[in-house]
């Protein structure tokens, strides 16, 4: 048993290094943060908040690697061939929709230049710890690109047809209705999906949908499964950040092969 498990070892070291060998694969990643802040709103959840010091020595990591910040909007547009991307694309995205995305994120990241897209779960906002009407509408204003979470953040797999119906269009009604411009991304609640909550999203006049899988994304990539890297609390500050972006890669070289 031992000789087997030293060979299955050194049989996925070999298949590791020739991934690593090949060459580097097209696309850009998209960045999957929560909260932004010394106090999370949940401490049982602490794996999913960056402190602000290390968010912001992310983005300076990420300046210096000459990446520009995109919406998915953006995104959308390159897809149709009204503009194009920039040299080296990233997209900032943050699931639920923490208050802490207004009064701690979002001043950084304008300290930056930068911009992202906020997920919010609807039927939180205004609630203790989660973002507002009037800071989604700033925030929208100062440009921002806000989409949903749906309504519960309810995994839409588990649920009927009419069911997640309702999570994704009354969700989105709620938020257009109360002055915010058109909502057009979907992040899928628990990582979710199949091909007829896909979909739904197109009848539902959603534009893209971002998931938990790795890997990088082309204009060629299906919008409504869009390849995301979960950005935790750091650990081994800086170093983590590195190999989580290079996970993207792996993955993109993965997926080239099969």
């Amino acid at each position: 048993m031992r000789l087997i498990g030293i060979a299955t070892c050194m049989l996925a070291a070999l298949i590791a290094a020739v991934i690593l060998l090949l060459p580097e694969p097209e696309g850009f990643p998209i960045l999957e943060y929560h909260q932004v802040t010394d106090k999370p709103l949940d401490p049982a959840f602490d794996v999913y908040n960056v402190p602000p010091a290390a968010f912001a020595e992310q983005l300076d990591y990420l300046q210096a690697e000459g990446y520009t910040t995109i919406t998915l909007n953006d995104f959308m547009y390159a897809v149709r061939g009204y503009r194009k991307l920039p040299e080296k694309p990233i997209v900032l995205t943050f699931d639920d929709g923490y208050a802490d995305n207004y009064s701690e994120m979002l001043p950084i990241l304008e300290a930056h230049g930068m911009t992202a897209v906020i997920y919010v779960i609807s039927n939180e906002l205004g609630k203790a710890g989660y973002l507002t009407f009037d800071e989604l509408k700033d925030m929208q204003r100062r440009g921002i690109e806000i989409g949903l979470h749906t309504a519960d953040h309810l995994a839409l797999t588990s649920l009927d047809e009419a069911a997640r119906r309702r999570q994704v269009r009354e969700s989105k009604i709620l938020l257009e209705w109360s002055g915010l411009e058109a909502i057009g991304s979907l992040s899928y609640p628990n990582g979710a999906y199949n091909p007829e909550v896909e979909q739904l999203l197109r009848e539902e006049n959603y534009l893209t949908a971002v998931t938990g899988e790795a890997g990088l994304n082309t204009l060629e990539t299906n919008p409504y499964e869009l390849y995301r890297i979960h950005i935790r609390r750091p650990r081994f500050g800086l170093t983590e950040f590195k190999l989580r972006l290079f996970k993207a890669t792996f993955f993109a070289k993965l997926r080239n092969i099969f």
